[in-house]
């Protein structure tokens, strides 16, 4: 048995799907994951995203210290409650993890990284905090639900008081506050707009409850992959690891190579991929036609492997299959990835497609 979230019970009690992911119990979907995706796509969906670590990071230095973590540059964040989209990296340019962080004070930040990574996550992180005097806290006391979807928003709002919805509807985009008790951050992972809401455990079942009640759907990982793949989205351990760089990941926009005297850790391992161009290139690929079968493992013609989820969930998805595949740059948009039966003919395109 693997660690469970506050809404566990629940999600059994909802008739969930559940799988191990990254040694929590989480559920995969609880219906049609199809119907699911189309749910966040056309209204609102909910999410139990508990398992991911919430971290507090408070000190005078906290500042300094993720401007050396993060290889995007948290000098950015002036305004409290405004977030940042980074990458730690280790000492040749590989991606440790992939996080988000808040600026709440000039000595207080909070980070937000994968479940599957907390344990190596806080390792580094704590390594680097003692020297610079920071106090580390994994918040284990919160449940998180995202809320996505063109409805989203306002279907969350109705969780809160009349003058704390109007608060939480005035935020922009990728900007968190204190609302009521909880911390309501206009964020998300499906390409919709919506919240992502930390709140204490024992708030999380009454929520997610209401907000079924409100006509929200019940939403499980695997619609939230299909979502933020068809966004063009990374995902950790798929689109990027500690053995690839931002650049060949489609992650070279959160790389603040200025101001040049800011060290961050890898930063001497990209500064030649940042003039020259990385050899490799993370692009989106669009089948063009139906793709059918139930192979898994496509592979381009000069034997580059890609492994996509199963072409059906995106056939049905969008009516064509969408993927990820790295290959080396400069290649021509189209590909003909082998397939068991034959060969379908794709299209190279930018991550961010949707």
């Amino acid at each position: 048995m693997g660690r469970q979230t506050p809404l566990f019970k629940l999600h059994q009690e909802l008739g969930a799907r559940i799988v191990d992911f990254g040694g929590w119990d989480m559920p995969v979907q609880y219906s049609s994951q199809i119907g699911e995706h189309h749910a966040v796509r056309r209204a609102a969906g909910v999410f139990d995203v508990s398992h991911m670590c919430v971290v507090e990071l408070r000190g005078a230095r906290v500042r300094a210290l993720l401007q050396r973590l993060l290889a995007n540059d948290v000098a950015k964040l002036r305004t409290p409650g405004k977030a940042l989209y980074g990458c730690m990296l280790n000492e040749r340019g590989g991606v440790i993890d992939d996080t988000i962080v808040y600026y709440l004070s000039d000595s207080w930040f909070r980070a937000v990284v994968n479940a599957g990574t907390r344990d190596k996550d806080l390792a580094w992180i704590r390594r680097h905090a003692s020297a610079c005097g920071v106090e580390v806290t994994e918040r284990t006391d919160l449940a998180m639900l995202a809320i996505q979807g063109p409805e989203g928003r306002a279907k969350a709002a109705q969780l809160l008081a009349a003058a704390d919805a109007g608060a939480a509807l005035a935020l922009p985009t990728f900007v968190g506050r204190e609302i009521g008790g909880w911390f309501v951050a206009r964020t998300g992972y499906t390409g919709e707009d919506g919240f992502e809401i930390m709140m204490p455990a024992a708030d999380a079942v009454p929520a997610w409850r209401q907000l079924n009640s409100f006509g929200v759907a019940s939403c499980g990982l695997g619609a939230r992959d299909t979502l933020r793949l068809e966004a063009g989205m990374n995902l950790y351990g798929n689109d990027m690891d500690e053995g690839t760089q931002p650049f060949e990941s489609g992650l070279g926009w959160t790389v603040a190579m200025e101001p040049r005297e800011r060290a961050f850790i890898g930063r001497e391992a990209l500064e030649p991929i940042a003039r020259g161009g990385s050899p490799r290139q993370l692009v989106g690929l669009l089948a063009q036609s139906p793709a059918g079968g139930h192979s898994r493992r496509w592979r381009r013609r000069d034997h580059q492997r890609h492994v996509f989820p199963d072409p059906r969930a995106f056939h049905c998805v969008r009516a064509c299959s969408r993927g990820h595949g790295r290959g080396r740059a400069g290649r021509g948009t189209r590909q003909a990835p082998e397939r068991a039966r034959g060969e379908t003919p794709v299209r190279a395109l930018r991550p961010i497609a949707y």
